[in-house]
């Protein structure tokens, strides 16, 4: 049976078999992308990793408790014990299932030491990407899981079936996870080419630690990749040189309005979302905000751009002899980690 329905997933994922789509996929349906390897399409994909002992492992748990319920209902109709949840990092919309499986099937859920810290106090997130005690707005369920136990991936019940695989630079500490049939789960490590497209700002925490994980991600062998916001694969490379261009792209925008004269951050934000069509709300604000925030410490950290105060404003301007990088110089740089 689960023979047949791995062809279906895969006869599903080259166009064969449809069915009704939100945004290109198909919402909350099990798709089988190796042995021993599901996920769950959804917001943010939820993996599924068939451990020895017949029992599954959830690779995150998706945005809410209802996210939890329905990754609930898909076990049950595989007939599937859940044995632990691993969270990859520890965003909203990969942990907001937790409490629910948790109080549910009193599961263990395992992340690395930082993200684990997150999970337990979530409001660390939203404090974190707006810079203070978060408004109203930053309080949703989109910023703010509800807190849940989590051990570290070090504790001797982790399932020892997975291996994990550092991807830092989106967000502190986040991992990726290796199936035991070889699958490789990315978590949030690159966005989809339609996302880019729209969004222009992708969330990076740490600029220098992202582009040194895209590279990385490029000598990364794996019979199939997961990203959890962009279609499966079995070839990540094109997408990993989409995301490495994007990246860039928004760093030597950045260095140019700097370049121009010098710029305020709110002045920086303004330039961007108007030049990107883009409409600013109190979410975007905090998480572009943030990304910006941290292209400007990457940028200053690289000898690009400097800061300075006047009339009691911080400023950013271009060094001179790096206001125009050469691609030699860029690709260097990428290298550094």
């Amino acid at each position: 049976m689960i023979r047949c329905k791995w062809i279906t997933g895969i006869l599903r994922r080259i166009g064969y078999i449809t069915g009704k789509k939100k945004g290109g996929a198909i919402m909350y349906e099990l798709v089988q992308a190796g042995e021993r390897s599901w996920y769950i399409e959804s917001p943010a994909k939820i993996g599924i990793c068939l451990l020895d002992d017949g029992g599954v492992c959830l690779i995150d748990s998706g945005l809410d408790r209802e996210a939890g319920k329905r990754a609930l209902k898909i076990l049950d109709a595989q007939h599937w014990r859940l044995r632990a949840v691993v969270n990859t990092h520890s965003h909203a919309d990969h942990i907001g299932g937790n409490r629910l499986l948790q109080e549910r099937t009193s599961c263990p859920i395992f992340a690395t030491a930082f993200e684990a810290a997150f999970a337990r106090h979530p409001i660390l997130e939203p404090a974190l990407v707006y810079g203070g005690f978060p408004p109203a707005p930053l309080r949703g369920k989109f910023l703010l899981a509800q807190s849940s136990p989590v051990r570290e991936i070090t504790d001797p019940e982790f399932p020892r079936e997975l291996r994990t695989i550092p991807l830092p630079g989106h967000w502190f500490d986040m991992v990726g996870v290796r199936s035991p049939d070889g699958t490789l789960f990315l978590a949030d490590a690159l966005a989809s080419e339609a996302v880019l497209a729209k969004y222009r700002i992708p969330f990076i925490y740490d600029f220098r630690a992202y582009l040194a994980t895209l590279d990385e991600l490029e000598k990364l062998d794996a019979p199939f990749f997961v990203p959890s916001h962009a279609p499966a694969t079995a070839d990540i490379g094109p997408l990993v040189r989409v995301n490495r261009a994007a990246v860039t792209a928004l760093l030597e925008r950045i260095a140019a309005l700097c370049a121009e004269k010098p710029h305020g951050f709110e002045e920086i934000l303004k330039r961007l979302f108007d030049e990107f069509g883009l409409v600013l709300d109190f979410t975007q604000y905090a998480l572009a905000g943030s990304t910006i925030r941290s292209a400007l410490a990457f940028l200053a950290d690289s000898g690009r751009i400097a800061a300075g105060f006047e009339a009691n404003r911080l400023l950013w301007r271009a060094c001179p002899d790096q206001a125009s990088m050469p691609e030699e110089g860029r690709s260097s740089e990428r290298s550094m980690s």
